[in-house]
This record gives structure tokens, sequence and C-alpha cells, in this order.
């Protein structure tokens, strides 16, 4: 009797490759050069001014000649067309900016940007007491500053920094302040928890001390103007609550 014929299974269409599935991972050699390639790339993209071979050399600790190499290769991958930006070198150093065939576009663009985001010291001062002891009252804010504030006020109220959350329940009824999404935006905050706290502005104090600085610098200011306002709030509740208690 025939035995009838075993029909082997089709291959399945699109099926990985077997070499792929044994494709040996990155040497540490390679992760390295990598590793440098992307270190370079971000030096020159935050420097102004173009650096040299030898500056960045030093600046990562390594040597000048595979620096030098990486500057050569970032410099062909960024002249391909799908890239925006270039890395050119100019007056002896490398230096990454935008392409001359898109200047115009560029431009055009820019001028339809907001103007950067200014604030006067006083400003910062109220806005840091905003942000920290929100919702804050404007005269709570003049108390701590120590003088008047309704023009600071009104201005980061136009730039939509601050806005009204209804009003404190006290004689006079007066507005509470609080900050806004656009603050958050501005100041690169995912929350107001991702505020800096008083430990992380005293070590920036003592760093500018260690430093020789002799004037206060912004943010040391706006420290001091977030802890007092801190230390005249808890006064003012207690305050509050010791009135409400009834007298024998």
């Amino acid at each position: 009797m025939k035995q009838p014929e075993v029909q082997s299974a089709p291959e399945t269409e699109g099926a990985i490759p077997e070499e792929l599935l044994h494709e040996s991972p990155l040497s540490a050699a390679d992760s390295a050069g990598a590793q440098l390639k992307a270190l370079v790339e971000a030096v020159i993209y935050i420097t102004d001014e173009p650096l040299s071979a030898d500056q960045i050399a030093i600046a990562l600790g390594q040597p000048a000649e595979k620096v030098g190499r990486v500057l050569e290769e970032l410099t062909a991958e960024y002249n391909k067309p799908e890239h925006g930006l270039t890395v050119r070198e100019i007056a002896g150093g490398y230096k990454m900016s935008t392409k001359p065939e898109h200047h115009e576009a560029i431009r055009a663009f820019v001028k339809n940007l907001k103007p950067a985001l200014k604030l006067s010291l006083a400003a910062l001062e109220t806005l840091a007491l905003i942000a920290y002891k929100q919702p804050i009252t404007a005269p709570e804010v003049m108390d701590v500053r120590g003088v008047q504030g309704a023009g600071v006020l009104k201005t980061l109220l136009d730039r939509k920094l601050i806005a009204t959350s209804g009003r404190k329940q006290v004689v006079g009824k007066p507005i509470l302040y609080k900050t806004t999404k656009e603050f958050l935006v501005q100041f690169g905050l995912k929350d107001l928890s991702e505020l800096p706290t008083l430990k992380e502005f005293e070590e920036l104090s003592r760093l500018s001390v260690s430093e020789g600085d002799s004037e206060p610098e912004p943010v040391e200011r706006a420290e001091a103007a977030a802890d007092e306002a801190s230390t005249e709030h808890d006064s003012e509740r207690e305050a509050e609550s010791s009135e409400q208690i009834p007298k024998e």
C-alpha cells in the first residue's frame, strides 16, 4: 500500500530572517563612540561661539583626533537635505546654525512669534510671592514687599501669568490671585510641585556668595519674599483664629 506523501508546511510570509534574530548588540567601543558623538553634538548646539576641536576635546577629556573625526561625521550628516540645521566650520571652530536656504522662511516665522518674556525685579518678586503663597491678596503682597504693587499686578495680569481666584472672606473681601497655565508654560513647569524649594534657593544663595557676588540676585530676593510671605501669612491666620475664640 502506497504511503501518502507528507507535505511540508508553507513558509510564513514576512518571517524574520534567522540571522537577524541572532544579531549581536553594539560593542562597547561602538557605544562609547555614539555617546561621544552625542556629547559633541550637544556642546556645539548650546554654545553661541564657534568651538575648535581642541576646545571640545579638553572640555570632554577626549583626544583631539577623535573629536575631529566626530566633527567631520556631524558636518557630513547635517549637510544632508533632510536636516534644517548645519554644522559649519567658522573662524577656526565649529558652530551649529540654520541652513541659508531656510533663512527667509525662518525670518517670517520669527516675526510672528510673541516677544520674549521680560519682567522687572519687582514683577519677579511679586510673581514669586503669588506662586508660593497662592491664593494671596494684593494687601498681603504689599505687606511683604513694603511697596504698592498695583501696577506690577496689572502687568502680571496682562501677561496672563496670574489670574483672579475669587475673594478672601475677610473685611473688605480683597481679590485673591493665583498663577495660570501660561505661568507653567513660560517657566517650563509640569505643575506647581516642580517649583524650586526654599532649600534649593538656599543652595543657590550659597553658591552666589562663594563666587563673591555683592549684590543680591533676583532669585535670592524671590526666596526672601516667599519665605517672608509664609511667615506673615501664618501669623495672620493665627491672629484671625484668636479673634474667633469667645472671651469669658
